[in-house]
């Protein structure tokens, strides 16, 4: 006897012999059970699936010798016939290659005959989705409305090139994609069967392998024991796949985490090496580090008998969640990028390297970037090390920047040397020949009885806390910023000195240019919650500021209500940002409270939501209310859509 392959010899033959369908299986078997039969039954999913096998099983429960059971016998002649392919009245039809209104109609004109030697005439119409228009359109009526020894059984893979109106006239079940636990235990007990000695490890490989599908798993274990000669090991299946254990992608990893260039590169020669392919390597890459976030986020969710399962958690211990989305993100783009790079090797590494050069920001950079720098502090992130002169070359061009690291009171504390005189202009000015600072306007000397005005320093020592300087708080600058200027030839320029003071402290060398400090800000609160976060800048943390409701304001305290659903922004991830947002609005300590509530109905996200519903409303009544929307509907057979309704926003300043 020929040999059988798998697939076909392990077809299942009941319903119970299914794998994954449960929910499909028992609304057929409850229908079949109590005789709630429909005419026409559409089977959508991947290949693999058991749509065909299905339809076969369904068509040996409506025509088995029994009656019409959700358990046909298998052994009597409708059955045997039917698992043979030989029963008259079950016509499988391919509509790939049949797709013209022709072979519809041959179909159509011998439905109208009584069924010869079963029950029901069936016809399995797989992929149904390739028929032509005109053929949908040609059994229409027959599908809606056939003889009662009729039953249509429809198999798909791509269910949306299916009309509408076909959909309409079909009882339709969506079959499930199977897990590769439910893949490899079902593998498991066909070796069993077969009496075929199998390791258990590569089981879970083949599962994978499968992406879902019996079929494909079947057809691989059949591969699988023939490389074997006759047995299933795992590193015969590993050789077979091509999944050489991918130690290269934890070599990248653990490269990345020690940042590691050298070995980054190493780990790329190992793949050429390998003969892989630098788009799968990149496509493999982006699964492992799914597989890692989900490890970092939700433990319980990665499999047990998972591949590298070890390996992925200790990788899932070592990597930050940030640096694993990122990396997860970079992927997909590299990979998306690979057909413009100038070759695969050049796009793969610059992907790699990419990951090596980029790091998310932690939360401390993102708050001192987000607020501005006080007048004693220096930014040491825009002003390049080393540099004596404060007045920057054509070379470095000065830059007015967000302090994203804040020096010590002692790296800015001026030096107070009374034998060192002020520097001029003129001298900053020639020590810098291709900078030409812009006029400037000399102040008139003090008289002779009046005490000299203090340095713009001095008040800087005087205030032991600085506040921020914004741009709405009043300012006073005794000194003017030179503008920048690169001409080709420097010219000389005009000295202009200082009024000396016989008492003045001395100017510092290291900084001459300074802005006189502003007024500290000191704001008062008037209630309103919603208006407030409208003047401050909050960033991430308006996630919790626009779902909190103002429950009370007393000594600088807020004192937020939040709903449950909400609880996710009320972790101090929201609650530390907006404290600091606040405290730099009003100019002095904030503290932010937030308690869970069951519910908090006056947060400015369900104001801002209740008046949009309140405006859409009054929009679809004024649009119902207009006399010309009227007369359309009422003489010209009109309708109003709903959904097409928007509401106009007016701006302030508008009046109509």
């Amino acid at each position: 006897m020929a040999y059988q392959v798998l697939a076909r010899k392990w077809r299942p033959k009941t319903f119970a012999q299914l794998v994954g369908q449960e929910h499909v299986i028992k609304a057929l078997a409850n229908a079949f059970a109590s005789e709630r039969l429909h005419h026409a039954y559409l089977l959508t999913g991947t290949r693999g699936v058991g749509k065909t096998t299905i339809a076969r099983i369904m068509a040996k429960a409506l025509n088995c010798e029994t009656g019409i059971t959700a358990e046909p016998c298998g052994v009597c002649s409708a059955c045997t016939q039917i698992d043979a392919g030989r029963f008259v009245d079950l016509l499988e039809i391919d509509a790939a290659s049949n797709t013209g209104i022709d072979n519809i109609r041959e179909v159509l004109d011998n439905a109208q005959y009584s069924p010869t030697a079963g029950r029901f005439k069936v016809y399995i119409i797989d992929e149904v989705h390739m028929l032509s228009k005109s053929a949908f359109n040609a059994m229409l009526k027959t599908l809606e409305e056939p003889p009662g020894h009729v039953k249509f059984i429809l198999a798909t893979t791509d269910p949306q090139k299916v009309p509408i109106t076909v959909l309409s006239r079909c009882l339709q079940f969506s079959l499930r994609q199977m897990t590769p636990q439910q893949v490899s235990g079902h593998l498991q007990k066909v070796l069993d069967a077969e009496q075929i000695t199998f390791e258990t490890s590569a089981l879970p490989l083949l599962g994978h392998a499968a992406n879902g599908s019996m079929r494909d798993a079947l057809s691989l274990l059949d591969q699988a024991i023939a490389y074997g000669a006759g047995q299933v090991e795992e590193a015969g299946v590993r050789a077979m796949l091509g999944a050489v254990d991918q130690s290269y992608l934890f070599d990248i990893l653990a490269a990345l985490i020690a940042q590691d260039g050298t070995a980054l590169m190493a780990s790329v020669e190992t793949i050429a090496g390998r003969g892989l392919s630098y788009e799968a390597a990149l496509h493999e890459l982006a699964h492992l580090l799914h597989q890692i976030a989900l490890a970092q986020t939700v433990p319980g969710a990665l499999a047990d008998d998972l591949p590298q399962r070890a390996n992925i958690l200790a990788v899932a211990q070592s990597l930050t969640p940030e640096d694993t989305q990122l990396y997860y993100q970079i992927a997909l783009h590299g990979r998306r990028d690979l057909p413009l790079a100038p070759d695969e090797y050049a796009g793969f590494t610059m992907t790699l390297l990419r990951m090596l050069a980029f790091a998310p920001a932690s939360p401390v950079q993102v708050n001192l970037i987000s607020s501005p720098a006080s007048p004693g502090q220096v930014n040491l992130a825009s002003a390049p090390p080393a540099q004596a002169n404060p007045i920057s070359s054509s070379s470095q061009p000065r830059q007015a920047s967000s302090a994203s690291v804040v020096a010590s009171p002692q790296q800015v504390e001026p030096s107070h040397t009374p034998a060192q005189p002020a520097p001029s202009i003129a001298a900053a000015s020639i020590s810098q020949p291709s900078v030409v600072p812009s006029p400037v306007v000399a102040q008139p000397p003090a008289a002779a009885d009046e005490p000299p005005p203090p340095p713009p320093w001095a008040e800087l020592e005087a205030t032991d806390t600085a506040e921020p300087i914004r741009d709405d708080a009043p300012t006073e600058s005794h000194v003017f910023v030179p503008t920048p200027v690169a001409p080709a030839i420097p010219e000389p320029t005009q000295e202009v000195a200082a009024p000396a003071a016989p008492d003045a402290e001395p100017s510092h060398d290291s900084a001459p240019w300074h802005e006189a400090p502003a007024e500290p800000i000191h704001r008062e609160f008037d209630g309103d919650w919603r208006g407030l976060l409208g003047k401050v800048k909050l960033g991430r943390a308006g996630m919790l500021a626009q779902h909190a409701e103002l429950a009370s304001f007393r000594n600088d305290v807020f004192e937020l209500r939040v709903a449950a659903e909400h609880r996710n922004t009320a972790t101090r991830d929201y609650q530390d940002p907006l404290c600091e947002a606040l405290s730099d609005y009003f100019g002095r300590p904030i503290q932010v409270k937030v308690v869970l509530g069951d519910e908090a109905t006056d947060t400015p996200a369900a104001q801002t939501f209740r008046e949009r519903a309140q405006r859409q409303s009054e929009a679809e009544t004024e649009i119902q209310n207009d006399p010309f929307v009227q007369t359309l509907v009422r003489d010209f057979g009109g309708s109003i859509i709903p959904d097409s309704i928007k509401p106009y926003d007016r701006t302030p300043d508008q009046t109509h």
